[in-house]
């Protein structure tokens, strides 16, 4: 089964442990997928999305 919620920055940040804005950076930078959706300009990505980034990004050392 796959987890469709939707994810904002908050949510990101708070499975990884850190800030929104340390998000925001990473997304600034190209260092985020693409957003699964976009709605009123404010970026989402379903919550496999951000799993499957966790598992990829550098300085990854084990899942949560």
């Amino acid at each position: 089964m796959t987890d469709q919620r939707l994810w904002s920055y908050k949510e990101i940040a708070a499975h990884i442990g850190v800030k929104p804005d340390t998000v925001r950076s990473y997304k600034k930078h190209g260092l985020l997928p693409s957003p699964d959706l976009v709605e009123a300009g404010k970026p989402y990505w379903f919550a496999d999305t951000v799993r499957e980034w966790v598992t990829r990004r550098p300085g990854h050392r084990g899942g949560r």
